[in-house]
């Protein structure tokens, strides 16, 4: 399991009221934390920065 000590989670900031979003860690040197807002304790997806980056550039060509 991927270290996510001092991470420093952020929400978009076009998530709506409804609480339904992703936060996301990317100050972290090797990794990038996603989580739902919703379950801060709850698990979370770990990525490589050059994945996420990669993921990032896709979603806003789409």
């Amino acid at each position: 399991m991927s270290n996510l000590v001092g991470a420093v989670w952020r929400k978009s900031t076009r998530s709506g009221a409804n609480g339904d979003c992703v936060e996301v860690a990317d100050n972290l040197p090797d990794l990038v934390g996603v989580r739902d807002s919703k379950d801060s304790t709850g698990p979370a997806l770990v990525f490589g920065p050059v994945a996420w980056r990669v993921f990032v550039r896709h979603v806003k060509q789409h």
